[in-house]
């Protein structure tokens, strides 16, 4: 491991993975936050020993709680298959300026995704920014295929 971590852009990879992954991981939190502050829970032993009438009321969604709930779900959505096809393309010895923009970009793209998502700024921040970090990580994959089919 510390021969790798001597690699130049497994050292910039796992930079920001690790960035996108503490992002991705502080939506769980945030939906905690967003729960308690709009009074809005899943399950009933969340809202603790309530009458039935005040769990009734504590017992429902908010838009607010969605939001935060659906960016986090699309985090895991894209940024699993960052981190896993990021370190085989890793892997591959790319140069480190080209490895640097996949990544950053990347990692620019989900930051700003979250930022649009939560703050519910128009359509097409979100949208794009999305496409972004997805034409990243379908650029990493074809860059991992076409080294391993040359080979």
């Amino acid at each position: 491991m510390d021969k790798l971590m001597e690699n130049e852009v497994f050292k910039a990879f796992t930079t920001y993975a690790v960035i996108v992954t503490v992002k991705m991981m502080l939506m769980g939190p945030m939906t905690g936050y967003f729960r308690m502050t709009r009074g809005a829970f899943a399950n009933e032993e969340d809202v603790g020993r309530k009458n039935a009438e005040e769990k009734k009321k504590l017992l429902r969604t908010h838009p607010d709680v969605e939001r935060v709930r659906r960016c986090h779900q699309n985090d895991l959505e894209n940024i699993i298959p960052f981190v896993v096809i990021g370190l085989l393309y890793a892997l591959t010895a790319p140069e480190l300026s080209t490895a640097l923009l996949h990544f950053r970009v990347f990692a620019g793209s989900r930051i700003f995704h979250t930022i649009a998502y939560v703050g519910a700024l128009p359509q097409p921040s979100r949208g794009l920014s999305w496409i972004v970090g997805m034409l990243v990580t379908f650029s990493m994959a074809y860059n991992v295929l076409s080294k391993v089919f040359l080979l």
